[in-house]
């Protein structure tokens, strides 16, 4: 019996002895801190980003002396969207730019001061760090009606929706010498004039033949995109275009410029100024009989609202 009392008791031992080691490791791993951010481990091969600017300006008189509208507004919107892509050897860089400006006066009424819409697609393989073989598609018009006013009251309409529209497909090399300069040049590429509106097609607007709605062109194409940030605060972004029409004037080479300056001075409001140039040869707008091209400048300086998004 006393044998028996004490095997059981040497067993109770045991199981409190064990019991003890259990809870001292539970409370050991209760005890642990868990990280609360894990590192990212999964490589990222989208970059995207976008900017917002927004420039808007009124005035009104009373009785004023001097003179001048009783009553204006202007607004300038500015809106970009772009996405980059890289995996091993493959690049895929895509831009897109929306411009519109209003313009209302008492004198003058309600205009357009500007409309735009610009995207840009470029497919690369790098065949080495600096140097890519590519395929470069744009496409360029406009959303709203535009007119042109030969005297203030009278409004001719000049333009819409696809008219004009300009398509080009541009197989070439690109390269890229520093970060955020792009230097693209191809020796054969395709362009399309669309101008789908009926009034302006029977008018033979910006070259198109009279009552078409689509010019093919073929020619040399080139394009050099530069962003650079200077400061903190001040920003340049910059694209230039030229075309050389190899089936009509290739001397004559197309121009299309745009240019973008921003500094900012606070987390939300910035002054801008941007600079557009274009020179088309089939765009014929200068002379009695419009029968001639010009270099088309535009200038618009704001202050407003600047935002910037990216990952």
């Amino acid at each position: 019996m006393r044998k028996n009392f004490f095997i059981f008791f040497v067993l109770i031992i045991q199981i409190a002895s064990a019991q003890d080691s259990t809870i001292s490791i539970l409370k050991k791993e209760a005890s642990r801190t868990i990280p609360i951010t894990v590192a990212d481990t999964v490589k990222k091969y989208w970059i995207k980003g976008g900017l917002f600017n927004l420039n808007v300006s009124q005035s009104s008189l009373k009785d004023w002396a001097a003179g001048g509208d009783v009553f204006s507004m202007a607004l300038s919107l500015y809106t970009n969207g772009h996405a980059y892509y890289k995996k091993d050897k493959i690049t895929w860089d895509n831009n897109v730019d929306f411009n519109f400006g209003y313009l209302n006066t008492s004198s003058l009424g309600s205009r357009k001061g500007d409309d735009r819409f610009d995207f840009l697609s470029k497919y690369g393989y790098l065949l080495n760090k600096k140097v890519s073989a590519s395929a470069l598609f744009d496409l360029r018009t406009q959303f709203f009606d535009g007119f042109t006013y030969p005297d203030s009251k009278t409004p001719v309409f000049s333009s819409t929706a696809f008219s004009p529209g300009y398509v080009l497909f541009s197989p070439g090399v690109d390269y890229k010498p520093v970060d955020g300069l792009s230097i693209f040049a191809s020796p054969v590429s395709s362009r399309w004039v669309i101008v789908e509106n009926k009034t302006l097609s029977a008018e033979g607007a910006y070259g198109v033949d009279t009552g078409k709605h689509f010019m093919s062109q073929v020619g040399a194409f080139g394009t050099i995109i530069f962003n650079s940030k200077f400061t903190k605060t001040i920003t340049y972004n910059a694209r230039i275009d030229l075309f050389s029409n190899y089936q009509h004037n290739p001397q004559d080479v197309d121009l299309y410029m745009t240019n973008l300056f921003a500094a900012k001075f606070s987390k939300l409001f910035s002054v801008t100024w941007g600079v557009d140039m274009i020179y088309d040869d089939d765009t014929r707008i200068f002379g009695p009989n419009h029968n001639a091209p010009r270099l088309q400048v535009k200038s618009v300086i704001g202050i407003g609202i600047l935002l910037k998004a990216g990952t």
